[in-house]
């Protein structure tokens, strides 16, 4: 069946490859982003399927922007059935006793109040038509912690709070909330790390490879699917692993 989904943070990376999952999935597709490349997105998607699409340029951290933003994007194509918060920064890497007041706040305003808002401002309108689907891209970091980032770490934990909590609260009138927690994904960024991290970071990971953004979009894409109901609060790692205990006792 075909519902109308929001995607923020979707001018690249994961966000676009959602994106375009969802809307190769029947659905009309409204994306959002600080950057205005994120309208070059909407024009690719347009038309693909019948897919109907609409783009948003505001700060997601803005609680009002976003109220506005997203009755404009509604106003364009339907009220939203899907929401995907993808939208994430990580504007500043310091030791934790060294990190800049400022920038923490930021990161904070962005990927864990703006996930809020977001969900604030479309899940009234999904309560009461009795249907909707939330997910949240959270990170490893929010379980295992990352050095040096502890102000994306902390907001992505936070993420995980506030998803068991809509949840909770939601679950009853038909709307579901699960976060997906990727490890190293092969965006853009990832791509252009030094060969010997990327290495590194491959010990660490049973699977023994990058994970692809498209793996990461189809299970978004079910979590926002019909047959994907009965899963509510769910904290889902896609990391091909990383997350286990791979410390061995037994010698070579």
């Amino acid at each position: 069946m075909s519902r109308t989904a929001l995607i923020t943070g979707a001018a690249g990376g994961i966000g676009r490859e959602i994106a375009g999952a969802l809307a190769a999935a029947g659905h009309d597709v409204a994306v959002c982003d600080r950057d205005e490349r994120v309208r070059e997105v909407a024009a690719g998607l347009a038309g693909a399927g019948g897919t109907r699409t609409a783009a948003g340029v505001f700060d997601i951290a803005d609680a009002a922007a976003v109220r506005t933003g997203v009755a404009e994007l509604a106003a364009e194509l339907a009220p939203f059935d899907l929401l995907v918060s993808n939208a994430a920064i990580v504007d500043q890497i310091a030791p934790a006793l060294e990190f800049p007041p400022e920038g923490f706040e930021r990161e904070l305003a962005v990927n864990l109040s703006g996930a809020f808002w977001a969900a604030q401002a479309l899940a009234s309108g999904m309560v009461e038509r009795g249907f909707g689907r939330i997910v949240v891209i959270s990170s490893g970091a929010a379980t295992g912690g990352l050095p040096g980032q502890v102000a994306y770490s902390a907001s992505k934990a936070g993420l995980l709070g506030m998803v068991r909590t809509l949840a909770t609260e939601l679950g009853g009138a038909g709307v579901t909330c699960n976060a997906v927690l990727p490890g190293l994904i092969g965006t853009e960024k990832v791509q252009a790390m030094p060969e010997q991290i990327t290495e590194r970071a491959l010990r660490r990971i049973p699977a023994g490879r990058v994970g692809e953004m498209a793996e990461v979009a189809a299970l978004v894409a079910f979590l926002c699917s019909e047959p994907a109901g009965y899963i509510n609060g769910a904290c889902i790692p896609i990391d091909g692993g990383q997350s286990l205990n791979t410390l061995g006792l037994s010698g070579r």
